[in-house]
């Protein structure tokens, strides 16, 4: 008996997935157990003794503390930037949605563009400095605002078009404000693309590299990516400290997403089947 294509097709995605997902993370784990001398060889063979907890206590306390000081940075970050992504996507995307006008085309095009455009570091930087915003948290914060604008916009406008008119133009009628109508009618309607843009973003807010090696220099605005340089120069690295400090800054996210993986699905697929 022959099985299905899509039978096929879904064992092929589980092996897929495994072999990208499931094997380096159980890489990760083994080389954060051993020591340096066995972490240096990267291999899958389990260690001789188990050292994670030395290994925890020595990448908590290395630099005073420094991946204390990066979580509760990286914490802020990505919860002022989250809030502003869902309270300016919200906005951006009803008023494309439901009040189009001559400007809609060319807000369509800027948030193609900021989808499309990769971002200009160097010009970036000399805004931020003329702003006294550079090597400031509150400063990436805005960086982090704009990059993932576009994006929620394009979510929540698609889910907004879902949401009848005649529940605006009732509360119109009842004499509610434009933003009367948006928060107390519009944006509670919105609970399941707000989780999905909750936990997009700060995934990869929290998980992001480049923006703070860029735009947030210095030792006192590290971020949890950023303490990965504590372990590895160019003369010698210490694996079992690094792969440590990874599955550290690991486990959040991964959390996050694990708990919340239906209501992402749900979320970007509802503006799009009911669209």
């Amino acid at each position: 008996m022959r099985r299905p294509a899509h039978v096929w097709g879904g064992i092929a995605a589980i092996i897929v997935s495994i072999v990208v997902f499931i094997i380096p993370f159980v890489f990760i784990v083994i080389t954060a157990v051993k020591d340096k001398r066995e972490s240096s060889l990267r291999s899958f063979a389990w260690p001789t003794e188990w050292h994670f907890w030395d290994n925890l206590v020595e990448v908590i306390t290395t630099r005073d503390y420094m991946l204390v000081l990066a979580f509760v940075n990286s914490s802020i970050l990505t919860i002022a930037s989250v809030a502003l992504l869902v309270v300016f996507g919200a906005m951006v995307g009803f008023v494309l949605q439901r009040r189009p006008s001559a400007w809609t085309n060319a807000a369509n095009f800027l948030v193609l563009a900021g989808l499309i455009i990769p971002p200009a570091v160097v010009p970036t930087i000399w805004v931020l400095q003329g702003l006294n915003l550079f090597k400031t948290l509150h400063g990436l914060i805005l960086i982090e605002v704009a990059y993932g604008l576009s994006f929620s916009v394009l979510l929540f406008r698609a889910f907004v078009a879902t949401i009848p008119r005649e529940l605006d133009e009732a509360a119109i009628i009842d004499g509610a404000g434009p933003l009367r109508v948006f928060f107390t009618i519009i944006l509670p309607l919105l609970r399941p693309v707000v989780v999905t843009v909750v936990v997009v973003q700060a995934v990869a807010i929290f998980n992001d590299f480049t923006n703070p090696l860029y735009y947030l220099p210095g030792a006192k605005n590290v971020t949890v990516q950023l303490t990965l340089y504590n372990f590895q120069s160019v003369f010698d690295t210490s694996y079992n400290l690094l792969f440590t400090n990874i599955l550290l800054i690991t486990i959040p996210p991964l959390i996050v997403y694990i708990f919340f993986s239906r209501q992402i699905v749900a979320g970007m697929s509802a503006g799009a089947v009911k669209g």
